[in-house]
């Protein structure tokens, strides 16, 4: 790989959770005066959490993409299982296996020993990433809390304004042990450069941001940040979560837009790995509960001994360890076909949402599917609506979003049928109807890649 040694920073070669703070008064619990401030932040989302049947539920049952809640049967249109790996029976027929011979846990830190299946998942992650290493940890948020502190130093973080909340929470931490957070506008490479350029002295400098958007189903244009990363020796870091595993490198051959072998962002677009540090995870499309950086072999040996969720956390569970071994396996075999499916799928929806002129933020073609409402008050009737009806999504509250995009969130699964695919257009042209949803203008929807 080119440029490799720059990647490494100079000073390295030398469910929201509220915490009540309570003081007995009187027999009783008050709350001091900072958390009433954050309730106040979060009224609508505090409001839906311990109301709303689509928020905090107790999920009974699952027979496919069909979830029961109660005595309530839905279809399951909230999962990020993108290629439906969790239902996979050759998937789930290896995971015994493993557990005869690893038991359920080993529980060493990574630091003190490293169990076969994760060395074997880095390797084969290295080889469908085409990077030069992987190291496997927990999960991403692991990865951004422990990770971009050690990398950013007492350097400067460029951060997306739209980046996951988990990154910037790494930026916060960060910031913390002495790091400068900027933050510009998302998506915006002229407006990174910018910033970039008045940045002086010789400090680390991180640019933080997302690939495939968790909620628009969008991506940027990778090459455009890598240019300004290798331009102003900066250390490009990209979360793709929602990217990995469904979309991947282009080929003449290929049988859908997504590409093939879901070797994520980089691969799709084309950008190299220099000045590039990619994290993702295969919670989603892999089903499991595991994380990964794509990185230089130098940089994976100094966060062993720096990144303390290599030190101190326990490993994944070895069903997860089994079904990422598993997976890989079978995304050689079918992936792409799994793909397919996917996307002729997500291509449907969206191509109803044009004609009913709904308006999405999507302009990808991606499985992520964002419908924003005209009025944010609406959102406890919208998703009751959809609820009655047999449609499980993601709520979409302030403060998770702003409010000109409350609204909810459809993620598209290979494992989602035909039938269902029918049904949620149906809801949908209903709850249009019933509801004042942002109205798309002429050409919006259309399905791209």
């Amino acid at each position: 790989m080119k440029n490799q040694s720059r990647v490494i920073p100079p000073h390295l070669l030398r469910r929201k959770a509220i915490h009540p703070i309570v003081a007995p008064l009187n027999g009783r619990r008050r709350l001091d005066g900072w958390l009433d401030r954050w309730i106040a932040t979060v009224e609508d989302l505090a409001r839906l959490k311990s109301s709303h049947p689509m928020l905090d539920a107790v999920i009974d049952e699952q027979r496919g993409r069909q979830i029961r809640i109660g005595d309530r049967w839905l279809t399951d249109w909230a999962s990020c299982n993108y290629l439906g790996f969790d239902l996979d029976e050759e998937i789930i027929a290896a995971i015994p296996d493993y557990l005869a011979r690893w038991g359920t846990h080993p529980s060493w830190s990574r630091l003190l020993g490293s169990s076969r299946p994760y060395v074997d998942i880095e390797e084969q992650l290295t080889e469908l990433l085409g990077c030069e290493d992987v190291l496997l940890l927990p999960t991403i948020t692991h990865i951004h809390m422990s990770v971009i502190p050690v990398l950013a130093g007492d350097g400067t973080i460029f951060l997306d304004g739209r980046a996951h909340k988990t990154i910037y929470d790494g930026a916060m931490v960060a910031a913390g042990r002495g790091a400068t957070v900027l933050r510009f506008r998302h998506d915006n490479a002229e407006h990174l450069e910018q910033l970039i350029r008045t940045v002086t002295g010789t400090g680390p400098r991180i640019i933080a941001m997302d690939g495939v958007n968790s909620m628009t189903g969008n991506a940027p244009d990778l090459a455009a940040f890598s240019r300004i990363a290798q331009e102003y020796d900066a250390l490009l870091y990209v979360d793709d979560a929602h990217g990995f595993g469904t979309i991947g490198e282009r080929s003449p051959n290929e049988p859908c837009p997504y590409g093939v072998k879901g070797n994520s962002l980089f691969r799709h677009q084309d950008v190299p790995y220099d000045n590039a540090i990619l994290v993702g995870g295969l919670s989603k499309s892999y089903s499991s509960l595991l994380a990964f950086l794509a990185l230089p072999t130098q940089l994976k040996e100094a966060l062993k001994v720096l990144a303390p969720p290599y030190l101190y956390s326990g490993p994944s569970p070895v069903a997860s360890l089994a079904s990422s071994l598993a997976g890989l396996a079978v995304n050689r075999k079918r992936g792409d076909q799994y793909r397919a499916d996917l996307w002729r799928r997500t291509a449907r929806i969206l191509d109803a949402l044009r004609d009913l002129e709904i308006r999405t933020p999507n302009e990808s073609g991606f499985p992520i599917i964002e419908i924003p409402l005209a009025d944010h008050e609406e959102i406890d009737e919208a998703g009751l609506f959809l609820f009655e009806r047999g449609v499980y999504v993601t709520l979409a509250a302030f403060p998770l979003v702003p409010k000109n995009e409350v609204g909810f969130r459809i993620q598209v699964t290979a494992a989602n049928t035909d039938k269902e695919v029918d049904q949620l257009i149906e809801v949908l042209s209903a709850l249009r109807e019933r509801f004042t949803l942002r109205q798309a203008k002429s050409g919006e929807c259309s399905v791209g890649a």
